[in-house]
């Protein structure tokens, strides 16, 4: 008796709204937000657009999701460790945040808008209560809670903006590091020396920093400012 081939799978019995999410990080990943088109995502996914409306909502909630789905394996991955410092604990919060939007580049602009746009969010709680209650551990007045977190939660915002993919911005190939920083020593080094000292005081600094050790920089200096709330 011959055996009757296995039926195929029917698309929308194999479509998750995990694989559509990973899809569309990976659609953003390699054009930001303009390469995450409807007509993009339903060729990569064979299936309709309505199977993807009907597990993720509209491209906007499409973008939220994946903005969760980053923020919060990023956080996940650098957990509370009981007897760690208040100021290390911050520091990992932060670099967790750097990390993902150096490798996410589109992520900074999202994750600007979900923090402004959706304070109620998961993302926008997420970030404040893990740093807000180290905060608290430095001895800051609890009058001065909510300023300091979202000082700190600024600064990081601000910081890994430079990582951020800008749309509009017609450069196909990232430029590379070590040619960015020469080229830019060089337009530094022309300058009038007299009427640009600093510019040129740094000009050896500028080129040999290191961008993680630039923000951590940055971190310490909020927190000892922090401390003299106490």
């Amino acid at each position: 008796m011959a055996t009757r081939p296995p039926r195929p799978q029917r698309r929308n019995q194999v479509l998750s709204r995990e694989r559509i999410i990973d899809t569309a990080i990976e659609l953003l990943d390699a054009g930001g937000e303009g390469a995450l088109t409807t007509r993009a995502l339903t060729e990569r996914l064979s299936t309709g657009s309505g199977a993807i409306y009907y597990r993720v909502g509209s491209r906007d909630e499409l973008l939220d999701t994946a903005t969760e789905t980053l923020v919060t394996a990023a956080l996940a991955a650098e957990p509370a460790r009981a007897g760690s410092s208040p100021e290390d604990e911050i520091r990992a919060v932060a670099l967790a945040l750097f990390d993902a939007i150096a490798e996410h580049r589109w992520l900074a602009t999202r994750l600007t808008l979900q923090i402004v746009r959706k304070p109620f969010g998961p993302v926008t709680v997420e970030i404040f209560e893990r740093i807000g209650r180290q905060v608290g551990a430095l001895g800051v007045p609890q009058t001065s809670w909510f300023a300091a977190a979202s000082t700190l939660v600024h600064f990081i915002l601000g910081a890994v903006s430079q990582n951020a993919r800008i749309e509009g911005d017609t450069a196909t190939v990232e430029p590379d590091r070590v040619e960015f920083l020469d080229a830019t020593m060089a337009a530094w080094q022309d300058l009038d020396p007299e009427v640009y000292p600093f510019m040129h005081a740094v000009i050896g600094q500028a080129g040999e920093h290191d961008d993680r050790e630039q923000f951590l920089m940055g971190i310490a200096v909020i927190l000892t400012g922090l401390t003299q709330l106490r």
